[in-house]
């Protein structure tokens, strides 16, 4: 998918030949971010064009702040934690500063064993910390499918790598989505326009104070 790129534009650099000739020092542009959603249907926005997936959202929100990033869509639709784990050397080459992991729901629905879910997230997280790279965990909820206990495990799966990864953790990132016909397209699975967008605003204030950090230097992996 393509995203908007944030970049200085041309006349910035006519209205610096003006400034240093009237002696004022050039604004100072702060640098952009990389940021990495690694993630299925929900991250890739199936049946969105790419412009109106949570992760392009993000990506406008954070330039809109004064904190110029690029934020990399990685979603795969139908991906399961185990098909994010294989494929991510990709995303990790893309350098990026932060990885936003927004993984589960098909594992979940497929009744995959809460320890594997956990085990592939570990070593998602694990793999970006080596490198660094800050993470972002985004909370998932399995459907009642398999077993009360099988839910219960599978919804105190993300608090508790949260705690153990010293990551932040977004709760569940389909808040005010699941169940809103308003947020889902037809299928009444995934988001529309606006449920992709309610994504991004639940995403926000995790995202945000964690990119200020990174960029600070105040973040230590």
């Amino acid at each position: 998918m393509t995203f908007l790129v944030l970049a200085v534009t041309a006349l910035l650099a006519t209205g610096c030949s003006s400034t240093a000739a009237a002696g004022t020092a050039p604004s100072q542009v702060p640098p952009a971010r990389t940021i990495v959603a690694l993630g299925d249907s929900l991250t890739s926005g199936q049946g969105l064009a790419a412009d109106q997936a949570y992760p392009a959202v993000l990506e406008r929100l954070l330039h809109a702040a004064g904190l110029p990033s690029v934020v990399r869509n990685h979603g795969v639709s139908g991906d399961t934690t185990a098909g994010a784990l294989r494929r991510l050397s990709a995303a990790l080459a893309e350098n990026p500063d932060i990885l936003i992991v927004a993984l589960g729901a098909n594992d979940g629905l497929r009744g995959v064993p809460v320890a594997d879910i956990r085990r592939n997230l570990e070593r998602i997280i694990e793999a970006a910390q080596e490198r660094r790279i800050a993470v972002l965990l985004c909370g998932i909820e399995a459907l009642p499918l398999y077993g009360l206990e099988y839910t219960a495990q599978f919804h105190r799966m993300f608090a508790e790598l949260a705690e153990t990864y010293g990551v932040p953790l977004v709760p569940f990132m389909l808040t005010g989505v699941i169940g809103n016909q308003e947020m889902l397209q037809p299928d009444f699975v995934h988001p529309n326009t606006a449920g992709a967008a309610r994504i991004a605003q639940t995403i926000w204030p995790y995202l945000q104070p964690l990119v200020r950090k990174v960029a600070g230097g105040e973040l230590t992996v």
